[in-house]
Protein backbone atom coordinates (compact mmCIF):
# COMPACT_ATOMS: atom_id res chain seq x y z
CA UNK A 1 0.00 0.00 0.00
CA UNK A 2 2.86 2.29 0.87
CA UNK A 3 4.25 1.72 -2.59
CA UNK A 4 1.01 2.84 -4.14
CA UNK A 5 1.16 6.16 -2.30
CA UNK A 6 4.77 6.60 -3.29
CA UNK A 7 3.71 6.20 -6.90
CA UNK A 8 1.24 9.16 -6.79
CA UNK A 9 1.97 11.81 -9.37
CA UNK A 10 2.12 15.52 -8.44
CA UNK A 11 -1.33 16.12 -9.99
CA UNK A 12 -2.83 13.12 -8.17
CA UNK A 13 -1.38 14.26 -4.88
CA UNK A 14 -2.74 17.78 -5.38
CA UNK A 15 -6.15 16.35 -6.21
CA UNK A 16 -6.08 14.17 -3.08
CA UNK A 17 -5.07 17.10 -0.89
CA UNK A 18 -7.84 19.15 -2.43
CA UNK A 19 -10.37 16.46 -1.56
CA UNK A 20 -9.16 16.40 2.05
CA UNK A 21 -9.51 20.17 2.32
CA UNK A 22 -13.03 20.05 0.84
CA UNK A 23 -13.90 17.31 3.32
CA UNK A 24 -12.76 19.45 6.25
CA UNK A 25 -9.45 17.75 6.97
CA UNK A 26 -7.67 21.10 7.10
CA UNK A 27 -5.45 20.45 10.16
CA UNK A 28 -3.46 17.46 11.27
CA UNK A 29 -4.62 17.68 14.88
CA UNK A 30 -7.57 19.57 16.39
CA UNK A 31 -8.49 20.12 20.01
CA UNK A 32 -12.17 20.68 19.16
CA UNK A 33 -14.49 18.16 17.49
CA UNK A 34 -15.67 19.12 14.01
CA UNK A 35 -19.37 19.24 13.13
CA UNK A 36 -19.21 17.31 9.83
CA UNK A 37 -22.94 17.74 9.11
CA UNK A 38 -23.11 21.50 9.66
CA UNK A 39 -24.14 23.15 6.36
CA UNK A 40 -21.72 25.65 4.97
CA UNK A 41 -22.62 29.17 3.97
CA UNK A 42 -23.73 29.52 0.38
CA UNK A 43 -21.76 32.08 -1.60
CA UNK A 44 -23.62 35.31 -2.19
CA UNK A 45 -23.40 36.66 -5.72
CA UNK A 46 -22.79 40.40 -5.97
CA UNK A 47 -25.84 42.39 -7.02
CA UNK A 48 -25.33 44.94 -9.75
CA UNK A 49 -27.63 47.90 -9.36
CA UNK A 50 -28.27 50.50 -12.03
CA UNK A 51 -27.42 54.09 -11.24
CA UNK A 52 -30.93 55.46 -10.63
CA UNK A 53 -29.65 59.04 -10.76
CA UNK A 54 -28.04 58.64 -14.18
CA UNK A 55 -30.26 59.80 -17.07
CA UNK A 56 -31.26 57.25 -19.68
CA UNK A 57 -29.91 57.78 -23.22
CA UNK A 58 -31.93 60.29 -25.23
CA UNK A 59 -31.66 58.69 -28.68
CA UNK A 60 -33.12 55.37 -29.77
CA UNK A 61 -29.79 53.96 -30.97
CA UNK A 62 -28.05 54.89 -27.72
CA UNK A 63 -30.94 53.52 -25.65
CA UNK A 64 -30.85 50.20 -27.52
CA UNK A 65 -27.10 49.95 -26.89
CA UNK A 66 -27.71 50.77 -23.22
CA UNK A 67 -30.30 47.98 -22.94
CA UNK A 68 -27.73 45.61 -24.41
CA UNK A 69 -25.22 46.15 -21.62
CA UNK A 70 -26.70 48.02 -18.63
CA UNK A 71 -26.52 46.01 -15.38
CA UNK A 72 -29.33 45.66 -12.88
CA UNK A 73 -32.29 45.84 -15.27
CA UNK A 74 -35.45 43.93 -14.26
CA UNK A 75 -34.95 40.14 -14.52
CA UNK A 76 -31.18 40.59 -14.93
CA UNK A 77 -30.14 37.43 -13.10
CA UNK A 78 -27.69 34.59 -13.55
CA UNK A 79 -28.76 32.50 -16.53
CA UNK A 80 -31.00 35.19 -18.03
CA UNK A 81 -30.57 35.95 -21.71
CA UNK A 82 -30.97 39.44 -23.14
CA UNK A 83 -33.44 39.79 -25.99
CA UNK A 84 -33.30 43.12 -27.77
CA UNK A 85 -36.09 45.03 -29.57
CA UNK A 86 -36.14 44.98 -33.34
CA UNK A 87 -37.78 46.86 -36.17
CA UNK A 88 -37.63 50.17 -37.95
CA UNK A 89 -37.07 53.36 -35.99
CA UNK A 90 -39.78 54.93 -38.17
CA UNK A 91 -42.35 52.21 -37.43
CA UNK A 92 -46.03 53.16 -37.45
CA UNK A 93 -46.91 50.70 -34.69
CA UNK A 94 -44.97 49.63 -31.62
CA UNK A 95 -45.61 46.25 -30.02
CA UNK A 96 -45.01 45.95 -26.27
CA UNK A 97 -45.13 42.30 -25.27
CA UNK A 98 -44.72 40.31 -22.10
CA UNK A 99 -41.18 39.17 -21.35
CA UNK A 100 -39.75 36.66 -23.82
CA UNK A 101 -40.51 32.95 -23.67
CA UNK A 102 -38.25 30.06 -24.72
CA UNK A 103 -39.33 30.19 -28.36
CA UNK A 104 -38.68 33.94 -28.44
CA UNK A 105 -35.18 33.44 -27.08
CA UNK A 106 -34.49 30.88 -29.82
CA UNK A 107 -35.21 33.59 -32.41
CA UNK A 108 -33.50 36.39 -30.42
CA UNK A 109 -36.74 38.39 -30.63
CA UNK A 110 -39.28 39.73 -28.12
CA UNK A 111 -41.88 37.61 -29.95
CA UNK A 112 -40.64 34.54 -31.77
CA UNK A 113 -41.55 31.28 -33.40
CA UNK A 114 -45.18 30.53 -34.21
CA UNK A 115 -46.32 33.46 -32.06
CA UNK A 116 -44.45 35.89 -34.33
CA UNK A 117 -45.95 34.32 -37.44
CA UNK A 118 -49.41 34.82 -35.96
CA UNK A 119 -48.48 38.41 -35.04
CA UNK A 120 -47.54 39.08 -38.66
CA UNK A 121 -50.95 37.84 -39.78
CA UNK A 122 -52.71 39.95 -37.15
CA UNK A 123 -50.86 43.06 -38.34
CA UNK A 124 -51.54 42.26 -41.99
CA UNK A 125 -55.27 42.01 -41.19
CA UNK A 126 -55.25 45.72 -40.27
CA UNK A 127 -53.02 46.73 -43.15
CA UNK A 128 -49.70 46.91 -41.27
CA UNK A 129 -46.76 45.15 -42.98
CA UNK A 130 -44.15 43.40 -40.86
CA UNK A 131 -41.49 46.03 -41.58
CA UNK A 132 -43.79 48.79 -40.26
CA UNK A 133 -43.82 47.30 -36.75
CA UNK A 134 -41.30 47.84 -33.97
CA UNK A 135 -41.26 44.94 -31.51
CA UNK A 136 -40.20 45.27 -27.88
CA UNK A 137 -40.77 43.45 -24.61
CA UNK A 138 -41.57 44.84 -21.19
CA UNK A 139 -38.42 43.24 -19.78
CA UNK A 140 -35.62 42.42 -22.20
CA UNK A 141 -34.58 39.14 -20.57
CA UNK A 142 -35.59 35.55 -21.12
CA UNK A 143 -35.63 33.80 -17.76
CA UNK A 144 -37.52 30.53 -17.24
CA UNK A 145 -40.49 30.87 -14.86
CA UNK A 146 -39.76 34.58 -14.46
CA UNK A 147 -42.12 36.79 -12.47
CA UNK A 148 -42.14 40.53 -11.96
CA UNK A 149 -42.86 41.91 -8.51
CA UNK A 150 -44.46 45.33 -8.06
CA UNK A 151 -41.11 47.12 -7.85
CA UNK A 152 -39.76 45.46 -11.00
CA UNK A 153 -43.01 46.13 -12.85
CA UNK A 154 -42.76 49.81 -11.97
CA UNK A 155 -39.17 49.96 -13.19
CA UNK A 156 -40.18 48.21 -16.43
CA UNK A 157 -42.94 50.78 -16.92
CA UNK A 158 -40.45 53.63 -16.44
CA UNK A 159 -38.06 52.15 -18.99
CA UNK A 160 -40.81 51.38 -21.49
CA UNK A 161 -42.33 54.86 -21.30
CA UNK A 162 -38.93 56.30 -22.15
CA UNK A 163 -38.58 53.73 -24.94
CA UNK A 164 -41.94 54.78 -26.37
CA UNK A 165 -40.96 58.46 -26.46
CA UNK A 166 -37.81 57.58 -28.41
CA UNK A 167 -39.60 55.40 -30.98
CA UNK A 168 -42.52 57.88 -31.24
CA UNK A 169 -44.92 55.45 -32.99
CA UNK A 170 -48.41 56.35 -34.17
CA UNK A 171 -49.99 53.38 -32.38
CA UNK A 172 -49.19 51.09 -29.45
CA UNK A 173 -50.33 47.50 -29.07
CA UNK A 174 -49.91 46.08 -25.58
CA UNK A 175 -49.69 42.30 -25.73
CA UNK A 176 -50.55 40.50 -22.51
CA UNK A 177 -51.33 41.20 -18.89
CA UNK A 178 -47.95 42.52 -17.71
CA UNK A 179 -47.74 45.35 -20.30
CA UNK A 180 -51.36 46.28 -19.57
CA UNK A 181 -50.65 46.50 -15.83
CA UNK A 182 -47.40 48.41 -16.29
CA UNK A 183 -48.67 51.01 -18.78
CA UNK A 184 -52.38 51.38 -17.97
CA UNK A 185 -52.43 50.42 -14.30
CA UNK A 186 -55.07 47.77 -15.01
CA UNK A 187 -55.04 44.02 -15.64
CA UNK A 188 -55.63 42.96 -19.22
CA UNK A 189 -59.27 42.01 -18.59
CA UNK A 190 -60.05 45.58 -17.51
CA UNK A 191 -57.74 47.35 -19.96
CA UNK A 192 -59.15 45.68 -23.07
CA UNK A 193 -62.00 47.24 -25.04
CA UNK A 194 -60.97 50.88 -24.86
CA UNK A 195 -58.31 53.29 -26.06
CA UNK A 196 -55.50 54.41 -23.75
CA UNK A 197 -53.13 57.35 -24.09
CA UNK A 198 -49.60 56.35 -23.19
CA UNK A 199 -46.97 59.07 -23.51
CA UNK A 200 -49.40 60.77 -25.89
CA UNK A 201 -49.68 57.71 -28.14
CA UNK A 202 -52.95 55.91 -28.87
CA UNK A 203 -52.76 52.40 -27.42
CA UNK A 204 -54.87 49.28 -27.10
CA UNK A 205 -54.32 46.20 -24.95
CA UNK A 206 -55.00 42.71 -26.26
CA UNK A 207 -53.93 39.09 -25.90
CA UNK A 208 -50.37 38.01 -26.60
CA UNK A 209 -50.25 35.86 -29.77
CA UNK A 210 -48.69 33.10 -27.65
CA UNK A 211 -51.93 33.00 -25.66
CA UNK A 212 -54.02 33.01 -28.83
CA UNK A 213 -52.18 29.97 -30.16
CA UNK A 214 -53.26 28.08 -27.05
CA UNK A 215 -56.80 29.52 -27.04
CA UNK A 216 -57.77 30.24 -30.67
CA UNK A 217 -61.40 30.87 -29.68
CA UNK A 218 -60.27 34.26 -28.30
CA UNK A 219 -59.00 35.43 -31.71
CA UNK A 220 -62.40 37.03 -32.30
CA UNK A 221 -61.88 39.19 -29.21
CA UNK A 222 -58.36 40.11 -30.35
CA UNK A 223 -59.79 41.13 -33.74
CA UNK A 224 -62.12 43.60 -32.02
CA UNK A 225 -59.13 45.07 -30.20
CA UNK A 226 -57.23 45.49 -33.47
CA UNK A 227 -60.19 47.26 -35.04
CA UNK A 228 -60.33 49.58 -32.03
CA UNK A 229 -56.68 50.43 -32.55
CA UNK A 230 -57.34 51.50 -36.14
CA UNK A 231 -60.62 53.38 -35.57
CA UNK A 232 -59.56 56.90 -36.53
CA UNK A 233 -62.85 58.38 -35.27
CA UNK A 234 -61.75 57.56 -31.73
CA UNK A 235 -58.29 59.11 -32.12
Amino acid sequence: MGGEIDDLSRAEAASLLGWWLDAGVDTAVSEQPRDWLKPGKAPVAPTLEPDAAAPMPDTLAAFQAWLQSAPGLPLDQAGARRIMPHGSAEADIMLVSEFPAREDAADDRPIGGAAWQLMIRMLAAIGVPEDAAYSSSLACFHLPAAKLDAEALGRCAELMRHHITLVAPKRLLLLGDAPARALTGQPLAAARGRVHRIEGVRGVATFHPRYLLARPADKALAWRDLLLLTDEELS
